[in-house]
């Protein structure tokens, strides 16, 4: 599952991005990767380890709630239906 968010500030810098993946990982739990910058540079990155998929989705879809609160859009989402 993939979210992928953008935000545009200032006409004249790049957009900035915040994206977020799940993966399963090898010992039957899931990553949550947040990745985030300046579009065209580096993004810091952040991973969390959590015990379900229900778990990590649920991380996935607050953080993403979070970021369109600050002004962030969604720009491309794929995967399991996100509400």
């Amino acid at each position: 599952m993939r979210v992928y968010l953008q935000m545009i500030e200032d006409p004249d810098k790049a957009p900035r991005f915040y994206h977020l993946m799940l993966q399963e990982d090898l010992i039957n739990g899931w990553t949550l990767v947040r990745e985030w910058g300046q579009q065209g540079s580096p993004g810091r990155v952040k991973k969390d380890h959590f015990d379900s998929r229900d778990a990590a989705e649920h991380a996935l879809l607050k953080v993403r709630d979070a970021q369109v609160k600050r002004g962030y859009r969604v720009v491309f989402m794929h995967g399991a239906e996100l509400t």
